[in-house]
């Protein structure tokens, strides 16, 4: 499992070993530890252009996710895995999954995390999860079903870290 993470904003400090822990964790709840994934720290400028150029948003935002494959694709890759015979350890370990990357606006987390009475790491663990589960193609903005479910995921989740 390769957790790799880049801090390119300078006013808000974060402990990325850390955050390298929290997301391995992560990953092995969900069942997915031969993986590899990208985490970027910016500031509101940077993700103000990452969301307009990327989305047609031309404001800041607190998570973007950019996932390596489409869900159908990304299932169908994870069942490929899971049949391997169980001495098959080699392929998986030299070939993690590519999931994507996420880029989270450390700024703006530190400011929800005020609005919504949280610590900053609290709040930086919920964009984490955020971040992953779109990675994992959960998606709040097709529809109310897919909103709770992914929600409901996120809650869980946030369950089990405790």
């Amino acid at each position: 499992m390769k957790v790799s993470i880049k801090n390119q904003q300078r006013l808000i400090k974060v402990n990325t070993a850390k955050t390298a822990r929290l997301l391995r964790k992560l990953l092995r709840l969900l069942r997915l530890p031969q993986t590899d994934i990208s985490i970027l720290f910016v500031g509101d400028r940077r993700m103000r252009l990452l969301n307009a150029g990327y989305r047609g948003v031309d404001r800041t935002t607190d998570v973007l996710s950019f996932p390596q494959y489409a869900p159908d694709e990304l299932k169908a890759h994870l069942k490929k895995r899971s049949q391997r015979p169980v001495t098959d350890h080699r392929a998986s370990s030299v070939n993690p999954l590519p999931l994507g990357d996420i880029v989270i606006n450390l700024h703006k987390a530190k400011q929800q995390a005020f609005e919504n009475n949280l610590s900053f790491e609290e709040e930086l663990r919920r964009l984490l999860i955020h971040g992953l589960l779109h990675l994992l193609g959960y998606d709040h903005e097709q529809g109310e079903s897919a909103a709770r479910r992914m929600h409901r995921k996120s809650r869980d989740l946030i369950a089990q870290l405790r």
